[in-house]
């Protein structure tokens, strides 16, 4: 028998995993960005947010940073994850 992830739980279980990626940067742009925008997300923009989160960071960085092309399915939420962490950083 599987156990369904309730609405409230995968939330949760996103945010904390975009908090606790492994570096600190990533940390520091997925967390927030997680915390600004997770509970306002379209399904189907959280489905792909969960698949970012099993991306490892050493690829994450360099798609946030444009150093490297994001793959196809993550370039529009690698885009906005990246304006977001712009902004936040100029509020500095």
């Amino acid at each position: 028998m599987t156990v369904m992830e309730t609405a409230e739980a995968r939330l949760k279980r996103m945010a904390m995993r975009s908090w606790r990626r492994g570096t600190k940067e990533m940390d520091l742009i997925l967390g927030p960005y997680a915390d600004a925008n997770l509970a306002a997300m379209s399904e189907e923009r959280l489905a792909v947010y969960d698949r970012l989160l099993a991306e490892n960071d050493t690829d994450l960085l360099p798609w946030v940073l444009g150093q490297v092309p994001a793959p196809a399915y993550l370039t529009d939420l690698i885009a906005e994850i990246a304006i977001f962490a712009r902004a936040r950083l100029s509020r500095a």
